[in-house]
């Protein structure tokens, strides 16, 4: 019963599916975590919120957090899109992938998604989130904002807090051979596995990385959605 870990899909449907099905041949019996950023840029923002649909309905064991790029979307639906210029950021990909020409248009289904994402998944051996941790905050695992979006949080890290715990996450782009030297250090406190899925035009990005928690190993998926 493997686990696996994949973030910052990025609207990459078609990326996304094969990675699923051909590459890592997911089973119901598997454990799927996706860290958020479902959306924007890509082409299919839409399909791969349905993908996620379709493994739900089909009971395969799929557990989602939700990413900066899922919340810009939940505020802007409240308070008018133009405070974090979310169309620049991808959103225009995603209305165009609803058919929509306002947030209005999206179906309340997948509001209904957006507002159900969690922010961090606590497992034995892992912490999974999307950005990171603030561990200058009193309770690191407390700050909203930060799980979302924060930075340049490694050389903060409080080991001693970790409970042996390793922390996953994405958000900030890497190319392959820094995720891979991340995977050896010593001691492995943490594993960034955005590999930048939606930037195929930047050297070393462009690829859709699963992690599996159990074996330790990282699994790279080459973007197709632009192909």
């Amino acid at each position: 019963m493997p686990r696996y870990a994949i973030s910052d899909i990025h609207g990459c449907c078609k990326t996304f599916e094969k990675l699923l099905f051909e590459t890592l041949n997911l089973q119901k019996t598997d454990e799927l975590y996706l860290l958020g950023d479902y959306i924007d840029r890509g082409p299919d923002s839409k399909g791969v919120i349905d993908l996620i649909f379709r493994l739900q309905e089909e009971k395969y064991n799929v557990h989602c957090l939700m990413g900066n790029h899922e919340a810009m979307m939940l505020e802007l639906s409240l308070e008018g899109w133009d405070r974090f210029n979310w169309v620049e950021q991808g959103g225009r990909e995603t209305l165009q992938s609803f058919g929509a020409k306002h947030l209005g248009e999206v179906p309340d289904l997948y509001w209904h998604f957006f507002r159900n994402l969690y922010l961090v998944e606590e497992l034995d051996d892992y912490l999974l989130v999307h950005a990171g941790f603030n561990f200058k905050h009193a309770d690191f695992l407390d700050d909203d904002q930060s799980m979302l979006w924060i930075r340049n949080w490694y050389r903060d890290i409080k080991p001693e807090v970790l409970n042996g715990r390793i922390i996953i996450h994405g958000h900030t782009p890497m190319v392959r051979p820094s995720i891979e030297k991340m995977l050896n250090a010593d001691p492995l406190l943490v594993v960034d596995i955005d590999a930048g899925c939606v930037y195929q035009n930047y050297e070393g990005l462009g690829h859709l990385c699963a992690f599996d928690l159990d074996s330790k190993t990282l699994v790279f998926e080459r973007n197709i959605d632009f192909d």
